[in-house]
């Protein structure tokens, strides 16, 4: 069996894809640029390093790093080298638009065409909210069990890596995925104040939402995203304020075992609110 190379081996999703991989017992070459020891040292963004990853692999797991048109000329390399590429997209990619309006989403379809024209089989994952995300509240629960910010009334289907990573195995491994568009979400819609409130009871201790200025949690967002990102999800937010976030079956369909409450992401990584 040949290995199935996948990279950001050492991310939040990567790594699970790897996980479950082996949990097969299929061979798997992870690929990072800070890569495990039993990895392979590459940047997406820079094909002759990917090359050499490339050796025995017909099948990839490839997630978007940095600038969409720094990836695409990997994406050729992909075409030229593997059959079947299962792709870690974005649920802001919106199919019946001929030019995104989400700059998220544009991001993430510039590399979908790219796929699409490589000739490859391949399958794209959609996932709408990450479950991770709410890693950058951590700090300020340990620290007063606080999470300040804008729109806590905003209702997202969160979504646990485990089950990303679920349906990206199905994908890499099985059969009947050629050309699917897998939007994914978590169980149920779950407002931002409410996220907070389950992962303080899942820490073992309080934590709550603190409505703040949209300027100032514009500011702090900028300390850490560009702004067409930070642009993005505020807009984002307060649409899902009025309109919560649709749910899918996808990966109940895929995998054929319910999808992950936020409450067990929350369990899973209580230790890093503690």
């Amino acid at each position: 069996m040949k290995p199935i190379l996948v990279a950001g081996a050492t991310g939040n999703v990567g790594s699970q894809v790897v996980a479950r991989l082996r949990e097969r017992d299929v061979p798997v070459r992870p690929l990072s640029r800070n890569p495990p020891p039993d990895g392979v040292r590459g940047d997406l963004a820079k094909p002759e390093t990917i090359a050499p990853a490339l050796d025995g692999v017909d099948t990839v797991f490839l997630m978007l790093s940095g600038a969409a048109e720094a990836l695409v000329p990997t994406v050729s390399l992909l075409g030229e080298r593997v059959r079947r590429v299962v792709f870690l997209s974005s649920g802001a990619v919106d199919d019946s638009l001929a030019e995104q309006d989400n700059a998220i989403g544009a991001w993430h379809r510039t590399v979908e065409e790219a796929i699409e024209a490589a000739g490859v089989e391949w399958t794209f994952l959609r996932p709408h909210a990450f479950a991770t995300n709410a890693l950058g509240w951590a700090p300020s629960i340990r620290a007063d069990g606080v999470v300040r910010g804008v729109y806590g009334e905003a209702a997202m289907t969160m979504i646990h890596e485990k089950d990303i990573a679920a349906v990206a195995v199905e994908a890499l491994t099985g059969d009947g995925h050629a050309g699917a568009k897998y939007a994914l979400t978590g169980t149920r819609p779950i407002t931002q104040a409410e996220q907070v409130r389950i992962i303080g009871e899942a820490a073992g201790r309080p934590a709550r939402w603190e409505e703040i200025p949209l300027d100032e949690a514009r500011a702090a967002l900028l300390a850490r995203m560009p702004d067409f990102v930070v642009d993005t999800m505020l807009t984002g937010f307060r649409g899902l304020v009025t309109k919560p976030g649709e749910v899918t079956s996808t990966v109940q369909d895929v995998t054929g075992r319910p999808g992950l409450d936020f409450e067990v992401w929350a369990a899973d990584h209580a230790a890093s609110f503690r």
